[in-house]
């Protein structure tokens, strides 16, 4: 019997698109909008940023000068979180009803720019009982010391448990740590998964 339901946030409830925020940079550096990410994997700073190594002002610090941008801290963040779609991948009403039966759970890699956006902008989130984030936590999918928090808050036994993630490696690391976890594919797609189940929301 499931008891608590999990889920990825980017690319499962909130569609996210890199390339909007290279595109924003470019004018302000010397790179164009392609060779950004190639600068950027050069190093670990998002990794530090993601596990809560390093706080936002000395990653804007850090992207600045690695990209040589000549911006403020504001227009950074502006930029930062424009990567973010506004039309969810799931309904609200799928939520709102897993809500009312289940424990809910957002488990994500992510930092301490981008979540509070994302949880202004996207009021569905209200319906999460908890959010087990990579910053907060200091790790980061798929690590079992974050699937360990996740069922940890839970508040019931792994098997308990049913995560979705569009990532195969973080599926497998939820399955590693007991629970029942399949990989996100689509609405539709996740729907049958939990019917299959009898996880019911309507």
């Amino acid at each position: 019997m499931y008891k608590t339901v999990i889920f990825d946030l980017g690319r499962v409830i909130v569609p996210f698109d890199f390339a909007r925020g290279y595109q924003a940079l470019a004018p302000y550096c010397r790179l164009s909008a392609d060779a950004i990410p190639a600068r950027i994997a050069s190093t670990d700073l998002v990794t530090r940023f993601e596990t809560g190594l390093v706080e936002p002002e000395e990653f804007y610090g850090e992207f600045s000068a690695l990209l040589e941008l000549g911006i403020s801290y504001e227009r950074f963040c502006e930029i930062w979180t424009s990567i973010f779609l506004p039309h969810t991948l799931i309904p609200e009403c799928l939520l709102e009803g897993l809500h009312k039966r289940y424990r809910l759970l957002l488990l994500s890699n992510t930092n301490a720019i981008h979540f509070p956006m994302v949880r202004r902008s996207y009021p569905l989130l209200r319906h999460f009982d908890d959010f087990v984030l990579s910053h907060e936590v200091r790790a980061l999918k798929p690590s079992p010391r974050i699937y360990q928090e996740a069922i940890a808050r839970a508040e019931c036994h792994a098997h308990e448990c049913f995560f979705t993630d569009d990532v195969p490696a973080y599926v497998e690391g939820a399955k590693s740590a007991g629970m029942d976890a399949v990989q996100f594919l689509s609405c539709g797609q996740l729907e049958g998964e939990l019917r299959a189940r009898a996880i019911l929301w309507d």
